[in-house]
């Protein structure tokens, strides 16, 4: 097997599967094939369920759209639905577009047709800046973002690069610093000597500091050591069940993912293969065989 056949491959075990779950390797499943088991078991959900997961007034939608980079189409035809305070993970093989979607809704790919919506609002041809002052949209990428060089305390201030004034940044950085102690004991450190939980939750600091509705999340366990995972996660909790936040998530970590979210989505090629709430989507035995280990 080649490099980058090794690095695209999903191995599976009787007991749990690397790179989506963990535990031992038996077996070695390509992305092509495992493409190809999803979209066996595909029942590609019609509208009417895409509505009924998000309820009666969803915040955030996307009908119909066809995106990708440059001349290239990544997603067909995709549409979603997620109500105001829900998550959303969205899982799937690598290629499948799932990050694709995080990047189309904050501006980062060509849309060639179809429409994304956020509080009754079309952003769709917003540029990124837009997105996140007029229609509270952040986004919050992979590992490894953080200015190492700068403070905690910059590192949030430049969140608010976006604030009308200097002060008015500082101001909603202290905010910050109120809700998270463990970063303002730390707020004069450089951003490099921080642990990799540390890390993540300024990432995710930095991106409050605009005050979003919307939370578009990268990957957020990559990375992280597992007490690391559930410490981002509960922070993703909170942030969801106490203040609100809608959140949308890639997250290679499946399991932990569904377990989260309210809503699952299965992607594949672009389009959507399975989608049902984060309990059903576990509960399902396909699913489990592919993507959980089971």
């Amino acid at each position: 097997m080649s490099d980058n056949e090794h690095e695209v491959s999903v191995t599976v075990s009787e007991a749990r599967i690397s790179g989506y779950g963990s535990g031992g390797v038996e077996t070695v499943i390509s992305v092509e094939e495992v493409v190809k088991q999803v979209e066996a078991i595909a029942d590609g959900p019609d509208q009417a369920r895409i509505d009924a997961l998000a309820g009666p007034d969803p915040y955030l939608s996307i009908e119909h759209l066809k995106a990708g980079y440059g001349k290239m189409q990544i997603l067909h035809d995709f549409s979603l639905k997620v109500g105001k305070g829900q998550s959303c993970c969205l899982i799937g093989p690598n290629g499948a577009g799932k990050s694709t979607v995080l990047h189309s809704i904050f501006g980062f790919t060509n849309i060639f047709s179809g429409k994304v919506d956020v509080g009754g609002q079309d952003v769709t041809h917003y540029s990124s800046n837009e997105k996140l002052k007029n229609a509270g949209i952040a986004y919050i990428l992979q590992d490894k973002s953080v200015f190492g060089g700068m403070t905690v305390e910059e590192n949030l201030w430049m969140g608010g690069y976006l604030k009308e004034t200097t002060a008015e940044a500082k101001e909603a950085a202290e905010k910050i610093f109120e809700k998270y102690p463990r970063l303002a004991a730390r707020r004069n450190h450089q951003a490099k000597v921080l642990s990799g939980g540390e890390r993540r939750l300024l990432e995710i600091s930095r991106a409050l500091v605009m005050e979003p509705e919307v939370l578009l999340v990268d990957e957020p366990s990559i990375g992280l050591e597992p007490r690391f995972i559930d410490m981002v996660f509960e922070i993703l909790d909170d942030l969801q069940r106490v203040e609100g936040k809608t959140i949308l998530m890639v997250e290679q970590n499946a399991k932990k993912g569904l377990e989260f979210a309210d809503i699952g989505y299965v992607l594949v090629s672009g389009q959507t293969a399975m989608a049902g709430t984060g309990e059903e989507l576990l509960a399902n035995p396909e699913v489990g065989r592919l993507f959980l280990g089971g």
